[in-house]
């Protein structure tokens, strides 16, 4: 028995797993409050990925882009970046930071977009704007590299060290959440509520579930502001939940500041939920009160009803994020699951090292797979050609064909989720994560179950 980790074999990509780097600076930086991003490249690293953005959401959000064209490839492309800086800062007279975000054509003619800001704050910002508080943050997104994850990892540092200050140390605790959805910030927030614990969370992203106002004011913001950014520095503590979307930032802040990190695990289940609040125990010096004890055996006893009969041994692929990917396969582990395939979408070389998939390499006891640099004919080659069985899909709506087409059940979970209505709003995270995470797996199990008539008569006496 073994758990291999290997990388895709193929040079080409399939039905890509991850989008690129320019798609996760935007997402951090739609959850700072009076922020909109200017995207340095071509109209569709902003069009597309605002259209995923509002797939999944089902929300408007504001990005903007310097929309380059052919000739930019021959005479650079600064002055468009100049264009927009003066045109977005008359139009939205709100705005206070503003990151310039590369992409692949302007990271390869070699746009010097941190000289183009320093030209803007000694020039534009100064004699048209000097009554304004702006910041102009320039964030390198090459999209030949890496993914959606790591640049959303690399705009959240980018973020941090821009702003962050030191200053008077206060009792708040700095809660880097990662790539969730609005149902985990709020999970989250309970879980610090009942705590007791003060925080600062970035990229506070709650507000994404927007309500439609009498004003017709339909557009989302985050609520992270400048001041979040700059105390960043004085927390008594940091707390990445995800190793690979915020792990950088928060070693920097310990770095340069002396802010203790702790970095993971994602809180996902029943066992990583109590680690996070045991470090926020030993960051705060708070005790874990009975209410949560209460809550976490709710979870347990949820998690009980369903686990020895229905999810029990039931084999499953999982893909997308990193430690999405990996603390789904812990918690599925945990319910005597067994996870066959992990599709990990991008070519971090340092998934080799993770200490959690180390942990899976140990303990598992049958054959798994874990791929790196994966596309999603990794998984449909296998079910098709190499005769992978599968109970369950779980993983995001890029995938859905291959559900549809090989008649496996699927669970959507992860980014982007736009075939199924509000999911964004349930948490993964935390122990009401946990009760969803397992009845959503067992709901979807039995539908397929009565639309394939296999046992379904079990449900009658259940």
């Amino acid at each position: 028995m073994s758990c291999e980790v290997k990388a895709k074999e193929r040079a080409g990509v399939i039905n890509p797993i991850f989008t690129c780097q320019p798609c996760g600076a935007q997402y951090a930086s739609i959850g700072i409050k009076d922020c909109i991003g200017i995207v340095h490249g071509g109209q569709g690293c902003v069009m597309f990925v605002r259209l995923l953005f509002s797939q999944h959401f089902k929300e408007s959000f504001e990005l903007a882009s310097s929309s380059l064209h052919e000739d930019a490839a021959v005479f650079g492309a600064l002055k468009r970046v100049e264009e927009a800086v003066d045109v977005l800062l008359m139009r939205y007279p709100h705005v206070k930071v503003v990151p310039i975000i590369t992409t692949c054509s302007t990271e390869i003619i070699g746009d010097d977009i941190d000289g183009v800001v320093n030209k803007l704050n000694k020039g534009l910002l100064k004699k048209k704007f000097a009554d304004r508080e702006v910041y102009l943050i320039p964030i390198h997104t090459p999209s030949f590299t890496g993914s959606m994850v790591s640049g959303y990892d690399i705009a959240v540092k980018d973020f941090v060290k821009y702003f962050a200050k030191k200053g008077e140390t206060k009792g708040k605790i700095n809660l880097i959440t990662g790539w969730v959805n609005p149902g985990d910030v709020t999970s989250l927030k309970h879980l610090l509520s009942e705590m007791q614990v003060d925080a600062t969370v970035l990229f506070e992203i709650e507000s994404f579930d927007s309500p439609l106002m009498p004003d017709g004011n339909a557009v989302s913001h985050g609520n992270t502001t400048i001041e979040d950014l700059t105390g960043t520095a004085n927390a008594i503590g940091t707390i990445a939940l995800n190793r690979y979307e915020g792990g950088q930032a928060a070693q920097y802040l310990e770095k340069e500041f002396g802010v203790p990190a702790i970095i993971g695990p994602t809180p996902i289940g029943i066992r990583n939920t109590d680690t996070f609040l045991k470090n926020l125990s030993k960051i705060t010096g708070k005790p874990i009160p009975k209410s949560l004890v209460h809550e976490r055996g709710v979870a347990i006893d949820a998690i009980t009803d369903v686990t020895h009969m229905f999810l029990a041994d039931k084999k499953v692929a999982i893909y997308g994020g990193a430690d999405l990917v990996i603390g789904l396969a812990q918690f599925c582990l945990d319910m005597e699951m067994k996870p066959k395939l992990l599709l990990l979408g991008d070519d971090n070389k340092s998934y080799v090292k993770d200490p959690r998939i180390k942990e899976l390499q140990q303990n598992v006891d049958y054959d798994m797979e874990i791929i790196t640099n994966a596309d999603l004919w990794e998984l449909e080659d296998r079910i098709k050609n190499k005769g992978l069985e599968l109970d369950l899909i779980l993983g995001h709506s890029k995938g859905r064909f291959v559900s549809i087409d090989n008649n496996i059940p699927m669970l959507r979970v992860g980014f982007p989720t736009y075939d199924r209505a509000g999911l964004y709003r349930y948490p993964v995270m935390g122990y009401t994560g946990a009760i969803w995470l397992a009845e959503a797996m067992a709901n979807t199990l039995f539908t397929d179950m009565e639309y394939k008539k296999n046992k379904e008569w079990v449900l009658n006496v259940w």
